[in-house]
């Protein structure tokens, strides 16, 4: 892995109710293909797309982000970066090391009810597509 030029703060999304020094690892099922089992963490620079990241995310519990730091190596999100979009403007990245959470992030900008059904119909289309696999 190559180390990705990008120094944070990271953050991540998800309905985990989680304490900082709490890690989260890779090995559990992907929250828009939940038949993939994930071999990264993901996480970004960016905390309106790890609210983005949370709002989506598999359940029914109320979704958090959360700011954590990289224990290990980390990439470019192969998944978005160039793929989808050049370069890696969404500070999208990987990491098959564990992150620890720094702090939940409270006042993340939240989705509007309009916005999240749009971004839920974009994935439900990208699932119906075969760009819509994920580089795991």
């Amino acid at each position: 892995m190559n180390q990705a030029l990008d120094d944070g703060p990271f953050f991540h999304g998800t309905k985990a109710d989680l304490r900082a020094g709490d890690h989260l690892t890779a090995g559990f099922r992907s929250n828009y293909r939940p038949e993939v089992t994930m071999n990264h963490v993901y996480f970004t620079a960016l905390v309106g797309g790890a609210g983005l990241a949370a709002e989506l995310a598999a359940g029914d519990a109320e979704p958090r982000v959360y700011e954590v730091e990289p224990t290990g190596p980390y990439e470019d999100d192969p998944n978005v970066t160039d793929r989808k979009f050049p370069g890696n403007p969404t500070r999208s990245y990987r990491s098959a090391a564990p992150l620890r959470v720094v702090r939940e992030v409270v006042d993340w900008p939240r989705l509007t009810p309009e916005a999240l059904a749009t971004w839920r119909s974009r994935l439900a289309e990208l699932a119906a597509d075969e760009r819509g696999e994920i580089i795991n």
